[in-house]
């Protein structure tokens, strides 16, 4: 029953629900309440999520491609979800695991992402403008062509993570670690760089003012 009250998207509150592989896709779910609900698996692929909540929730290889994804992710497991082209702008990731997910196009513009784990996760050319990654773990990651202007990385862990022609004009990288990272022509103008640690990292072509 609380299956097909949800698409039929009326507005439910389920936290803790066991949905697990089930199918949400081209569904407008604005607001739902799915706090600490297992969704492994589960295709939200095209639906709307605006200002949904989903803290704590268990989304572990599930389908959110192109997905409004506006919502309340705080401490929620993304692991090996599908994320392309996903509108995160603003999003709440605090604390978030996104280990292994897929986020080509996605759009993370002024999202909260302070101590979220990206380690070794693919975001070129994806749009971090203004995004709060304070202490965020990109250890390895790819951010080549990535804009991080104006964004908050502040101690975050960036070693051996590639940021090749990355725009961080603007940004925040104070006690930030990028040992041997990549910054190749990365664009570092009105950088905030007091007390980086580039220890092996490559700065070839790098522009700074």
């Amino acid at each position: 029953m609380d299956i097909e009250v949800i698409r039929k998207g009326k507005v439910v509150h389920l936290p803790g629900a066991n949905l697990e592989d089930e199918d949400f896709s081209n569904l407008d779910l604005t607001g739902i309440n799915l706090a600490g609900a297992n969704l492994v698996g589960v295709d939200f692929s095209g639906s709307k999520l605006e200002r949904a909540r989903l803290e704590g929730a268990n989304l572990l290889g599930s389908q959110l491609l192109g997905t409004d994804l506006r919502a309340n992710l705080l401490g929620a497991n993304l692991m090996q979800a599908n994320l392309s082209g996903a509108d995160l702008r603003g999003s709440n990731l605090r604390g978030a695991n996104l280990m292994g997910a897929k986020l080509t196009q996605a759009s993370f513009a002024g999202a909260f992402l302070s101590g979220a784990n990206l380690m070794s996760v693919n975001l070129q050319g994806v749009d971090l403008r203004g995004a709060d990654l304070r202490g965020v773990n990109l250890s390895g990651a790819n951010l080549q062509g990535a804009n991080l202007s104006q964004a908050n990385l502040q101690g975050a862990l960036l070693q051996e993570a590639n940021l090749e022609e990355a725009d961080l004009r603007n940004a925040n990288l104070s006690g930030a670690n990028l040992t041997g990272a990549n910054l190749l022509c990365a664009e570092l103008e009105g950088t905030n760089l007091a007390g980086v640690n580039f220890t092996g990292a490559c700065l070839v072509g790098t522009v700074a003012k």
